[in-house]
């Protein structure tokens, strides 16, 4: 198949005029042909599928777009450039060429984390950005189709609820698996084998050699990069993934080669016994027997992993039984008498509880209608996440600890005020309710979200073999979109049920 030619030039073509439904469709028909090569196992065909999708003037297109759309639009590289004008996404096109392209070194930067350490990221140049979206493009299909069936992160259409659910779905059950290995990598992103990635990842190794030895500049001092593919590329999560594809069905066929045990072998294979979700590096995998996951499976796992030049944390890594529970995704599993309950855990809790006592404070002197408006959207996008499991009543207490903060905010701002003209012109009554944080803001009543109010449906998890990419299951995709596919809390749970609309 030939490559299309453009006639167009930076001075004619006109970005405002683009027709970008045209270009999307023109690339998934690409990825689509990707996948269904790979299905076939033609993967010469695939890879000349990549080739051609990497030089179409349309998935140019797409991946200027996307370093010039996202939150790291106004973020720039070494050489202090952003793509902030319609003349320079225009410029930035014509000139995206993979033909002697090599890529400049990374701005290192830390952002602190939970524990009080610090996560070292690496922000590439603009154009070293799109040249990683450009190839995206072309690795995701691939990668979607050798991808392991509970892999959730990281992957279009799936998301972090997925992987809860399918915990549900393997551990709820009266014959479900009682031990599981609560695993976590150490320090994935820089330490993966580059040796490994240049060996096994189908994409072109000229490329990927440029951004792996790329190396960083960190206080105008170029360090070189011997391992890891750097937090803060485009393609590095796809990479992480493509590493790590294959653990789940390794890990099961490990556990049953037990022949000379004496516990029961015989449902080793059954998927409520052996299992395994993982979630981009960290991951979890269930087994009936505690010395299954000691003697077959653990060592298999740092075998499988010591190949890619990766460890597990000893720190993070442990062996729990399901009556104890164990910490998930922000979610906490555990059974209570032999029901499984799933809730957000106490970090999760206690982090967002410290997020909107932050924004209280940056804004002691903020008018009370703004206030509201900037606590909403975090306030609501929690309680959305977390709506999906048994919820109730941490949402109750949180909720309680957001009046106490925000009352406290109130009597700052009038200390010589008594409590009751406090609660009038702050906490009116509405719909029969007392003590609601409100107030008139832009012409338009706004009161404080409630995560009380937030129902507790049920997500549905995406069926194993959903690809986003394959157009059988195009239809499948937009219906989960549309409609944020739910089920009422109290209607039984059914396996095959949720495998379906």
């Amino acid at each position: 198949m030939k490559v299309k030619t453009y006639a167009f030039t930076t001075e004619s073509f006109i970005w405002a005029s683009i027709d970008w439904k045209l270009v999307e469709k023109s690339v998934e028909e690409m990825q689509h042909r990707i996948v269904q090569a790979v299905k076939n196992r033609q993967f010469r065909k695939a890879k000349s599928l990549q080739w051609i999708l990497t030089n179409s003037f349309y998935a140019k297109l797409l991946a200027v777009r996307k370093v010039t759309s996202n939150k790291g639009k106004n973020t720039s590289g070494v050489d202090g450039v952003i793509w902030n004008t319609t003349k320079k996404k225009t410029q930035a096109l014509f000139d995206l060429k993979i033909s002697g392209y090599k890529a400049k070194p990374m701005r290192r930067v830390f952002i602190p984390k939970s524990n009080g350490k610090k996560r070292p990221l690496a922000i590439p140049t603009m154009k070293d950005r799109a040249m990683q979206a450009l190839f995206l493009l072309a690795l995701d299909p691939w990668n979607e189709v050798v991808s392991d069936i509970n892999s959730y992160g990281f992957r279009k259409g799936r998301s972090c609820q997925d992987a809860i659910e399918q915990c549900f779905n393997c551990l709820s059950h009266k014959t479900s698996a009682q031990w599981i290995l609560d695993a976590d990598i150490k320090g994935c992103f820089d330490e993966i084998s580059h040796q490994w990635i240049m060996e096994n990842v189908p994409l072109n190794k000229r490329i990927l050699q440029e951004w792996l030895k790329a190396g960083v500049v960190y206080n105008k001092i170029f360090s070189k990069i011997s391992k890891g593919t750097p937090q803060g590329g485009i393609i590095s999560p796809v990479l992480a993934n493509y590493v790590l594809n294959g653990i789940e069905k390794a890990s099961r066929k490990a556990s049953i080669n037990t022949a000379n045990k004496s516990y029961d072998y015989a449902n080793l294979f059954n998927p409520h016994l052996v299992n395994v979700i993982r979630y981009a590096d960290d991951f979890v995998i269930t087994a009936r027997h505690k010395e299954i996951i000691e003697d077959k499976i653990l060592p298999f796992v740092n075998s499988f992993l010591k190949e890619r030049g990766l460890e597990l944390s000893e720190e993070k890594t442990k062996i729990v039984n399901i009556e104890d529970g164990f910490d998930f995704l922000g979610h906490n599993i555990r059974k209570y008498n032999g029901k499984l309950i799933i809730k957000p855990n106490k970090k999760a809790v206690k982090n967002i509880v410290m997020k909107i006592s932050e924004e209280i404070k940056k804004n002691k002197s903020s008018p009370h209608g703004a206030l509201i408006e900037i606590l909403n959207p975090k306030i609501r996008g929690w309680a959305n996440f977390f709506r999906g499991v048994c919820s109730k009543s941490t949402f109750s207490r949180v909720d309680n600890e957001i009046f106490r903060l925000t009352l406290k905010w109130a009597k700052r701002r009038h200390q010589s005020k008594s409590h009751k003209w406090i609660k009038e012109k702050y906490f009116p009554s509405k719909d029969k309710r007392n003590w609601i944080f409100q107030t008139k803001f832009l012409g338009k009543s706004i009161s404080l979200v409630r995560m009380e109010d937030v129902k507790i449906v049920r997500h549905i998890r995406v069926k194993n073999e959903a690809i986003v990419y394959d157009k059988k299951y195009k239809t499948y995709f937009q219906k989960r979109k549309e409609k944020k596919v739910v089920k009422p809390p109290k209607q039984l749970r059914k396996s095959e049920s949720r495998q379906a609309f």
